[in-house]
């Protein structure tokens, strides 16, 4: 399936001193970039979710692999695809390039909760058609790790 995909210039707040991405600053990307997906690929904005269904995303893991250095004033090309789709989680793969040289890629896994009671809760059934859209192919599924803690943070 196709990814989503969306272009990110990396302006002088996005670096260090050495005018160099600054690794938090990736992660403030990914968090607009995953916001523009629910916007515009699956048609579901966050305050929207959250105001019409009472539903929050939180993000509960990250693996980062920061691959080569990323300067002031690329445009980076990210791109979004979902590996997994579970009952109240999903999981996303997440790549930055620059003229097709890979500069970081993410593995991210979102929890849909309940704002009101703060436990998992499904994912609406239209999310999930939608999600489907943006399927890796062959994507190889690392087994889920098992937690001891109560809350739902394996997919499901």
């Amino acid at each position: 399936m196709s990814a989503f995909q969306r272009e990110i210039l990396v302006r002088f707040g996005h670096c260090d001193a050495a005018g160099w991405v600054f690794y938090p600053r990736y992660f403030e990307m990914i968090s607009d970039f995953v916001e523009d997906w629910f916007e515009d690929g699956l048609a579901a904005s966050a305050p929207g979710l959250f105001h019409h269904k009472q539903i929050l995303t939180p993000s509960v893991h990250f693996t980062v692999d920061f691959v080569k250095p990323t300067r002031y004033g690329d445009r980076l090309t990210f791109n979004l695809w979902t590996v997994k789709i579970g009952k109240t989680s999903c999981e996303l793969r997440i790549e930055a390039s620059h003229q097709g040289e890979l500069r970081m890629r993410v593995r991210q896994v979102l929890v849909f909760i309940s704002a009101s009671t703060a436990r998992a809760t499904p994912i609406p059934p239209e999310l999930v058609s939608r999600m489907h859209r943006f399927l890796a192919e062959g994507e190889p599924a690392p087994p889920a790790k098992k937690r001891k803690s109560s809350r739902a943070t394996t997919l499901e």
